[in-house]
Parts: C-alpha cells; structure tokens; sequence
C-alpha cells in the first residue's frame, strides 16, 4: 500500500486558449463576416476561427482554418507567417512532402517566396522623370566627387536624378552647383561604391556585389534619400539572405534602414527553421525588441498573426519561459480589437501564472475577462487561492455559474474552492453531466475512492473515461491503482501504452521517466516467448482490448526482428483509439523498419492515404504489387479503391483485389480484416450469402468485429431477432462495446433502442448518433423544447455539424430563424461545402426579415 503515497491529482491545467462561452455564436458571427467582409479582412478572421478550433481541440480544423488564411492571404507577409505556421504545424511531416514528390506532386505551402518579386516597391519616382537643368552655362556636365585621394567622375545630371538632396545640390543653390570637384569623404562611402552609385545612376541597373559593398551604399542612399537605390539595394540584399547567420546579420540594418524586402526576407528564413529559430538567443532578441515602427517594416499590417505564431512557439517550447513573456508582450502591443485582446491577454495572463508573477498574471487576465473572455477568470481565481483568498474565489465562480449559461469547467474549477468534501462531490458531479469529457472529475473522485479503500471503484472511475478518451494522465494514475493492488501485469500493460502514445512521457509530474517504471515494473511480470507473445496478441486483438494489445506490441517490438508489421498494427490501433500524431510516428517506423522494398512502398501508400492523399496512396500499392504480390499491397489498394472511388461498377475491382489479398501468405489477425472488408463489399452489392460466408469465416479466426457485419446480413434478410443476438455476442465478447451498443439499438423495438443508446452514452459521450436519435424521438412527440435541449447538452462538449445541422433544422420548424441560421453558419465553418447545410442555410435566409 505505500503506493498510495503515489497518488496525487493535480489541480486541472489554466488552458492558455480561447475559448468563448458560446463557441456556436462565435463561429457563427465570424461566418457571417466571412460571407460580407473585404478580402484582405478574411485573414484575420480565419486566424480567429483557428483559436476557436484550438480552445475546441480539434487539430483537423485548425490546421484547415489556417490553409484557407494562407490561401486567403492578401499579402506576402500573409503568405509568408501562415505558410510557415502550416509548416509548424506539420512538422515531423517532411516525409510526407518527400513522398508526394516522388508521385510527381508537390505542396506549395513550404516553399519560400521570391519577397522581392511579390513585394511590389513603394519608391517615389516622380523627381527623376527629370532633373532641374543647371542654367549656369559655364559648368561643366561632369562632376567629380572626391574620395580620400581618389576621383570619381560622374554625369551632373544623373546623379542630379537619383533624389531631391542631390538635385539641390548639383542644379540648386549650393556652392556645390558651381563647382566641378565635391569632396565627400565624410560621407561612408569608398572609392568602389562612388563608382557603383556613378554607374547607377546612368543605367538604373544594380549589379551583384559583395555584402557588405551593397551595406555600404544602402546605408549611403538612405542618407542622401536616394530612393530607388535604396529600393534596389534592399532587393539585392534581400536575395544573398540564404542562412539564419545571414538574417541575424542583416535584420538590424533592414529595420534601421527602412528596408521592407530585406527585412521580409529575414524573417522568412527565421520563420522557416521555427521551432530551430527560437532557441538561438540572436534570433529572439531581435523579434522580441522591435517597435511598432519596426514591426512594420518587418511583416506590415500582420504583426498580430506573426506574433500569434511566435508566442505559440515559444509556448510549445516552454511557456513558463521568459522567451514566452516576451513574445507575448509583443502580442499583446499589437492587438487591434476586443477579440485579439482576450486571445492575447489571456494567454499572457497564463505565462505569467507559471512564472510565479502573480500581480501581473492577476492584471492581465483581468483585461481579459474585461474584454469579454469569461474563461480568463479561472486564473483570477487560481491567484486568489494563492493569496488565501479561497472564499473570494468560490464568489467568482458562482458568480459566473449564474450569470451564463453553465459549463462544466466552472462547476470544475469551483470543486477548488468548495469547504467540504459533500460540496465538491457534488461541482464534480455537475462538471461531469455537463462536460463528460473533462478528466480531473473522474481523477479525484477515482482518487479520493481508493483513498478509502475502495479500490475496484476507484478503477471503475477511471476506466469511464479511459473507455472513450485515451488520456494519459488517467492511464498514469490508473497505473498507480494497480501497483496498490499488486497487479503487476496489468500496471505494465497500462505503463507500455503511456510510453507508446508518448515515448518520453514523464511520470508524477514530470519527475520520473515512465520508462523507468517499465524497467521497475518489469521485474515481477513473467518474460514470454515469441508463440507466447502472439498468443497474447490474438487474445487482446480478439477481445477488442486495444489498450491490451498496444502493450503487447509495445513488448514484441522489444524482442522481435521483424519491427516494420509491428509497427504497421501498433498504427493501426493507435488509430482506432484516436491517436492519429502517435499513430503517423508508428507507420513512419514502420517504412523506418521495412524488411523489402515492396514492404515499404505498402507503408508509403499508408502514409499518403491517411494524410488524404488517396490518389498517392493507390500509386505506391501498384509498384508494391509490380514487385511482389503480397497481402497487404492488395489490401491498401482495395481500402483505399473502395473508400475514394464513386463509381458503383468498382466493387468488382475491390472483390478481386480482396480475393488476391488472401490467396497471399498473411497472419489470422489481417486475414479476418480482409474478410471483414469483403463481406462489407458483397452486402454493399446485395450479395448476402456471399457476405455471410466471409463473415462467418472471419468469425472462424476470431475477428470478433465480424459479428456487426453478420448482424447487418441477418437485418437486411428481415431476420431483425438474429441481428439482435448476433450484436449481443460483440457486446459480450468486445472489451469496447459502445459502438456494439449503438449497432444493436438499430434491431431493436423502441423501448430496448433507447437503453442500448443511453448505454452507449453512458459509455462513450463523445458519439453523437444517440443525442440525435433522442432528440428525434422528442420531436416526433411535439415536445420541441426538450429536443433541442437534448442536443444542446452535447453540442456544449462536443463540437459537430451533424448536431448542429439537426438543431438548426428543429429551430427553423419552430420559427426561430436567428436561431436556425446561427447554427447553420457555425455548422458551415465545419465544413463550408456540406451540400445539406448550405440548402437549409438559403432556406433559413430566404425567413430572415
């Protein structure tokens, strides 16, 4: 038991994100001015929309709001910061980019722009359309400036042309007007670059010099206001910046000269290695020291996005960082409306927070619940705690509870500062029916359970949540529950996929590498041999424990030679448990660790297919099959063939490719996948004998999933009492059975249907078909209200368009129309091309007064 001593929950993370109270009302609004504002506002609008994406934690639609701000983008350096903030994004993905070259396709979006040629110049050349003649007839054409012991001649009325300053002084007043040798020695310039500038002045042409020689008369033409070699200056300059040495050098004299190509240019390649970038000292004091002057110069109106990037960076990095501070100060200086300084100032705020700087952590998220982000009170409440000021902080939250429409963090966050533990039972509990995904509610109460002994409640906690989000912190303290209960073998199975999902996750926070547990923990579990191992496997895979099976690869992977299909099923599983980053990293180790090179083009085309690149995808499964005939070249092309092609006549080609698939040599385990996959193809082409028998011989090697498909046979030959009990069997058999749960409510009467769906929210309240079905159901009954409740409770937690276009079609019967297209516009900024939605959108406006 003293591995209870081991157990600590700690206070929920402050979110340094936006994260409005009405998100639906937000992305409706910034869909509304999407559709009527300017296009060089959109931008800035889609950069909102990705913060709205980011506080909801959906990375697939953050990174797409970020896609259409670079496609969007008005001007280079809006091209230039939302291409490389999609580079960031994406980074660890350059394989990817490699691969698509290799099919002869490329991404435009990590490719550096020409600054100079889509920088269009702003140089004022109304003075040199023509120089003021000297009327003074007895001067001479020529000049010639004197340069320590050197001459350089030159034509007067040339060099009269290149500024106003040596207008006068060749043609004006001056002495220097009359005279036919001008010293200017004084002036920086050397002999060479007098020459350049004589030259310059007659051709209008630059020719390529040496660094420093063009510094030289950059910093000469800024002095004597020579404009358009200045212009030329800073574009050849900008040209020879082709390293981070280089841009360092040449960004403090871009800004003190006034050169917006260079400048531009520097920030590019500074941009380009992000995250590199910021951990060069150089690199930090230069961006984090600039005016707004200077600021300008450097990115122009899009200093806000420039900085939104770089401070979430140098988060990523480490936000308790004085770089973070920086970077954020920088933000804050350059918000222009209420929206950007809830953003900015909230985020600060956080910064702040971890740096112990609690007045001016309390400041900043003041600002930013002045603004209107209610979220930031969460650290003013946290400060208040610190400073003893718990009750103060318990007023706040209640505060809020009552004058907005309830979220489960508050109820969360006010857990901390209730006086007992009745009390903080209950916010838990509120927190829990409203947002059922947050995790500390589970944590404490699966916490304060074995606290007391109770110690197969405590599990039973935590693998509520553990059943439909793969958080690791709960499998951390999961892991600690096991090591009291001694059961060593499950505690290793919990530790190897926290180390699998994140290879250097650290324990207890953040002092002991879980890998080190593993070696602990290791001791008492029994070694097994290779048959041992795929015995294991099958087991779990069979059992649909994919948590079970991640740790069993995790040990195979350990021991075995032949890594690259160890590491193609760990993809695979990481997948289904909605790992998709952790998932990429397997299928990259499985190409690492590829026995042939037909292995690897099957991990290739994987790569591409899941990174939406079917086309890629299919290509690398042909030179796959042309060099050797094997399972899983034949499976990917029949996945990737049935899920991409809209032709109806493909199934054939999918059945044949199936077929080909298991006349090859293959384990039980990918075996009842293609059978699976093959029974689906049939049904879908109305062979049902056919389909049975595929899924029946799926069912032969233990592919537990088959029953579902077997199940759909039985329905669709109006056997609906076999389909029932042939779903029974999954949800018996399935260690994750929600979706079984939700496949059998289809076969079931009325009654049975709606206590299979509340079990499948019970266990999974991320999936939005129950709320929908309920809500249905309500409405059928005329009890409208009740309807729409149902499917606000989960569009509260659960950001998704099908529930948004369902409500928006409920509101619109019932004659809320501003209602109805809020939801509609906040369902388009999920997906601006659902064909569905944008009818009942013009529906709905066709209503509006």
């Amino acid at each position: 038991m003293a591995a209870k001593s081991l157990i600590k929950v700690p206070d929920p993370p402050i979110l340094p994100f936006f994260k409005p109270v009405d998100y639906v009302e937000v992305l409706a609004q910034i869909h509304k001015e999407l559709e009527s504002c300017p296009p060089h506002e959109r931008t800035n609008l889609y950069l909102l929309q990705f913060q709205v994406f980011k506080g909801l934690g959906d990375i697939k639609l953050m990174r797409r709001s970020l896609r259409l701000a670079w496609l969007n983008a008005s001007t280079v350096h809006e091209q230039l910061v939302f291409g490389a903030w999609l580079k960031y994004e994406k980074r660890g993905e350059e394989l990817i980019s490699d691969l698509l070259s290799s099919c002869g396709k490329c991404s435009k979006e990590f490719e550096l722009i020409d600054i100079g040629s889509e920088l269009p110049s702003e140089v004022n050349t109304s003075y040199t359309d023509g120089a003021m003649i000297n009327q003074k007839t007895n001067v001479s054409g020529m000049v010639s400036f004197k340069i320590g012991d050197e001459k350089i001649m030159c034509d007067r009325q040339k060099m009269a042309t290149l500024s106003p300053p040596f207008r006068s002084m060749l043609n004006g007043c001056f002495l220097e007007s009359v005279s036919e040798d001008i010293d200017l020695s004084k002036n920086d310039i050397s002999p060479m670059g007098m020459k350049v500038i004589s030259e310059f002045s007659s051709t209008g042409i630059l020719p390529d010099l040496p660094t420093n020689l063009l510094l030289e008369i950059m910093m000469f033409s800024s002095k004597f206001c020579c404009e358009n070699l200045k212009d030329s200056c800073d574009r050849k300059l900008a040209k020879s910046v082709s390293s981070r040495n280089d841009a360092v050098e040449l960004m403090e004299y871009a800004l003190e000269e006034n050169c917006p190509v260079l400048a531009a240019s520097c920030l590019q390649v500074f941009l380009q290695e992000l995250p590199d970038s910021l951990n060069d000292e150089r690199v930090v004091d230069l961006l984090t020291s600039v005016d707004r002057l200077h600021r300008s110069i450097m990115v122009g109106p899009s200093s806000f996005s420039l900085y939104c990037l770089l401070s979430q960076v140098a988060m990523d990095l480490d936000a308790g960082s004085d770089k973070s501070a920086l970077f954020l100060e920088q933000l804050v200086d350059c918000t222009e409306n209420s929206q950007q300084k809830m953003v900015a100032y909230h985020m600060l705020g956080c910064v702040k927070l971890l740096k112990k700087e609690y007045d001016e952590a309390q400041r900043f998220f003041d600002v930013a619940l002045t603004e209107g982000h209610v979220y930031s009170v969460i650290g003013l409440t946290r400060i208040g705690q610190i400073k003893g000021e718990k009750l103060e902080s318990f007023k706040k939250l209640s505060s809020v509870i009552s004058n907005y429409t309830p979220l489960g963090w508050m109820y969360q966050e006010r857990s901390l500062y209730c006086e007992n533990n009745v009390k903080i039972w209950e916010d838990l509990e509120k927190a829990t029916e409203l947002d059922p995904t947050l995790t500390y509610p589970y944590m404490y109460r699966a916490a304060s359970l074995i606290k007391k002994q109770n110690v197969q409640d405590s599990l039973a906690e935590i693998n509520k949540i553990l059943g439909f989000k793969l958080a690791v912190e709960c499998l951390e303290l999961r892991f600690c529950f096991y090591l009291v209960l001694e059961d060593y073998q499950s505690a290793i199975c919990d530790v190897q996929a926290i180390l699998t999902i994140c290879p250097e996750y650290r324990m207890f926070e953040g002092r002991v590498p879980a890998t080190q547990f593993q070696t602990l923990v290791r001791e008492h579990v029994p070694n097994w041999t290779t048959a041992d191992y795929w015995l294991q496997l099958y087991d779990r895979w069979s059992a649909v424990d994919d948590i079970g099976s991640l740790s069993v690869i995790y040990q195979m992977l350990e021991s075995e030679t032949a890594k690259g299909v160890l590491y193609f099923r760990q993809s695979l599983l990481l997948l289904r448990l909605n790992c998709p980053e952790a998932a990429m990293r397997s299928l990259q180790l499985a190409r690492q660790h590829a026995s042939s090179e037909h292995e690897r083009l099957v991990y290739e085309g994987w790569i591409l297919y899941d990174t939406g690149h079917c086309d890629e995808g299919l290509k690398k499964a042909e030179e796959s099959i042309n060099l050797n005939r094997s399972f899983e070249a034949f499976f990917l092309k029949a996945y990737a063939l049935a899920d991409s092609s809209q032709d109806p006549t493909c199934s054939s080609t999918v059945v044949a490719l199936l077929q080909d698939a298991l006349k090859c040599p293959s384990d039980r385990l990918r075996k009842g996948q293609a059978l699976n996959n093959l029974g689906s193809v049939y049904v879908d082409s109305g062979k049902l004998d056919l389909a049975a028998d595929c899924y029946i011989n799926a069912l032969k090697i233990r592919h537990t999933r088959a029953h579902q498909g077997l199940a759909r046979v039985h329905y669709l030959k109006n056997d609906k009492p076999a389909a029932y009990e042939e779903m029974t069997k999954l949800i018996e058999n399935a260690r994750n059975n929600a979706s079984a749960y939700e496949k059998r409510s289809e076969y079931c009467e009325r009654e049975q249907t709606k206590i299979d769906l509340e079990m499948v929210t019970h266990l999974d309240p991320l999936r939005v078909y129950p709320y929908r079905y309920r809500a249905a159901v309500l409405m059928d009954n005329h009890k409208e209200k009740e309807a729409i409740a149902e499917l606000s409770r989960a569009i509260a937690f659960k950001a998704d368009m099908h529930l948004l276009h369902l409500r928006a079609a409920f509101h619109e019967h019932i004659g809320d129309v501003s209602g109805a297209m809020r939801d509609c516009r906040a369902a388009l900024s999920f997906d601006p091309n659902h064909q569905e939605m944008l009818e009942l959108r013009s529906r709905v406006n066709s209503q509006e007064p």
